[in-house]
């Protein structure tokens, strides 16, 4: 499967973006989505997953603010960010996870996109 982020930018703090990633290939909802992001100096790291069912997991940092979702018809996982902060600048990356259809993970993904660029603005 091939992935395409879309939707960063720069923003205030307190604005809002939604970012989209779409899935290229087959199957798509055999598939876990998740975002991460990596800010600058540190490592990657978990935001967010959204399993085959639509059970969904967040970072305790964007529990509440954020949320992800995913339409399986347009093979497209989204993921809205709300009340954002300077520290949630980053660049966000959306990948894939081929699993059975109860499983939620939060590492060891497979395929990954090419990452958009988040900028928050204090």
């Amino acid at each position: 499967v091939q992935l395409q982020a879309s939707g960063g930018g720069l923003v205030q703090a307190g604005g809002s973006l939604r970012l989209s990633c779409a899935a290229s290939g087959h199957s798509f909802s055999r598939y876990a989505m998740g975002w991460f992001r990596q800010a600058p100096g540190k490592e990657r790291e978990f935001v967010a997953v959204i399993s085959r069912s639509g059970t969904t997991v967040y970072a305790e940092s964007v529990k509440g603010r954020f949320t992800i979702s995913r339409d399986n018809a347009k093979s497209t996982v989204y993921l809205r960010m709300n009340s954002l902060k300077p520290e949630d600048t980053a660049v966000y990356y959306c990948a894939a996870k081929p699993v059975i259809l109860s499983v939620v993970p939060t590492s060891a993904f497979d395929y990954w996109g090419q990452g958009t660029l988040v900028t928050v603005s204090s």
